[in-house]
């Protein structure tokens, strides 16, 4: 069941992304010969018009594969026949669309659920947020320059920044007050702590509350996944702690034996807070500037637009190849490090 429920969200998502890549094609007048969920041998397709829908083996990833874009193509209709700027917008409706459901989702588990407003319950004895004078009540607006809509993003930012002293703003009876903070280490918990504790007091509020709460929802989650890779990268995360298929399908599985017990609807919201971090990670991460993915091929574009001049198809063709090759690599030993902690 649990595995079931993980494919099930990671196809939802994959497609939503492909059918961005698939939309702007059609809009632009590029042939589509393949929309395929999955990588690997196909197993089976139904071909509908000029382009085969198919399902492949492995139910991780996707591809929207359109007449001339890994390969040179004389087709009027073929991907590389298209200016740069239409290609440009072929790219980028993948990522796009995985912020466009991220969106959707959040708006839905808020308008559900509400939405964890910023307000101190009561801060600990002894520890700086207390020493510096918040309070019960105060409710919090913001972490250094980083706007605050949610309490969990106050745990989020100090963990992105262990140690290091936040200029916390906050108001308190209609004031808006500022101090500086040096978070401590916190023993049971692992972490660096301000000594602020909150009992997540969820809050509705309106159609136009819940669609500007969806966007801060969106932010939330991408300033996450560029933290993660920034620490990722400057070492403080280490890469056994990064989680692949494997990890995820694990993380879903675990979230849906904790919710089941409280009924189908917070089973339902929990997974969809799920999906909301998945696409808008997916997203992310096909934005960044390497080969293969969908912000490589944007990179090379931005360098066309430069030039003023398309890069060889063959060259071009190469370099996603290998992009393609070292991402496949990376899946290897993420999924190794996916393996090696489930035991």
């Amino acid at each position: 069941m649990k595995i079931l429920i993980a494919i099930i969200i990671f196809s939802f998502i994959i497609i939503f992304h492909e059918l961005g890549h698939y939309s702007l094609a059609r809009l632009c007048d590029v042939k589509v010969n393949e929309f395929q969920l999955g990588l690997g041998p196909r197993l089976f397709g139904i071909k509908r018009g000029e382009t085969t829908w198919s399902l492949h083996l492995l139910p991780f990833g996707g591809a929207c594969a359109m007449e001339g874009e890994d390969e040179a193509s004389d087709d009027e209709r073929a991907f590389n026949k298209k200016n740069v700027w239409q290609r440009i917008a072929i790219v980028f409706a993948g990522p796009f669309f995985n912020f466009i459901l991220a969106y959707i989702l959040a708006v839905v588990i808020i308008a559900v659920m509400g939405f964890d407003v910023p307000v101190v319950t009561s801060v600990m004895d002894g520890y700086p947020a207390q020493e510096e004078g918040l309070e019960a009540g105060d409710r919090i607006v913001a972490l250094d320059n980083y706007k605050v809509h949610f309490y969990r993003e106050i745990a989020v930012y100090t963990y992105m920044h262990p140690g290091k002293e936040v200029n916390v703003t906050y108001d308190r009876d209609g004031q808006r007050e500022q101090v500086r903070i040096t978070p401590v280490y916190d023993k049971d918990s692992g972490r660096y702590i301000l000594g602020m504790q909150s009992q997540r007091d969820y809050q509705k509020g309106g159609i136009l509350t819940t669609l500007k709460y969806g966007l801060y929802e969106i932010r939330y989650q991408i300033y996450i996944t560029i933290q993660s890779l920034k620490m990722l990268v400057t070492r403080q995360i280490a890469m056994n702690e990064v989680s692949g298929p494997v990890g995820i399908v694990k993380v879903i599985g675990d979230t849906y034996e904790s919710s089941v017990r409280d009924g189908l609807m917070y089973v339902f919201m929990n997974l969809l807070s799920i999906s909301v971090l998945l696409s808008a990670n997916l997203g992310v991460m096909n934005l960044l500037p390497i080969p293969a993915l969908d912000g490589g091929r944007l990179l090379i574009y931005l360098i066309e637009l430069i030039r003023g001049k398309q890069m060889d198809e063959t060259v071009e063709g190469y370099i996603n190849t290998a992009g393609f090759m070292a991402l496949m690599l990376l899946m290897v030993v993420i999924l190794f490090n996916d393996i090696i902690k489930l035991f």
